[in-house]
């Protein structure tokens, strides 16, 4: 999946304005304007698609967990130069305050079973033995587990 492929799946989900997905991007400490998240949420074969960066989604994101945790006291939230699906896998639990419970729950209604080890996996550091990545697919089914559960 793409970073702008996340970035309109959670807009979708969240129903987001524009004038809210600007404010997201200003809560991570990115400045951006209208046209830039035009142009990001256009599809692939637009001639004006801009391709999202992992650290620009990382702003985004952190964004979003000072909008539903509340802003840290202390330093501004880092964003990441490198994303990958199982570091958005986390900043999205984070963000929605979730536990392995609400996470077996909300795949569950897209049809996949995983145990607790299954997903604790996902968020063990890389070097760790038990430590698993995150494929494409599971990421996608999760998404739109988060679709059914949070959609109005």
């Amino acid at each position: 999946m793409t970073n702008n492929d996340v970035l309109r799946r959670i807009r979708y989900t969240f129903d987001f304005s524009d004038d809210e997905m600007i404010d997201l991007f200003g809560k991570g400490i990115l400045t951006v304007d209208r046209s830039q998240i035009s142009n990001w949420l256009k599809k692939d074969d637009n001639p004006e698609h801009e391709p999202l960066t992992d650290q620009q989604l990382a702003h985004f994101l952190n964004g979003f967990i000072v909008l539903k945790r509340g802003k840290k006291d202390g330093a501004d939230p880092v964003a990441e130069d490198f994303l990958n699906n199982n570091i958005i896998l986390r900043k999205l639990k984070i963000a929605l305050k979730m536990d392995d419970e609400d996470m077996i729950e909300t795949l569950g209604m897209v049809g996949v079973r995983v145990s607790k080890h299954e997903l604790s996996a996902f968020f063990r550091k890389p070097g760790q033995r038990q430590y698993r990545p995150c494929k494409d697919q599971f990421f996608r089914n999760f998404l739109a587990g988060l679709q059914f559960r949070y959609r109005k």
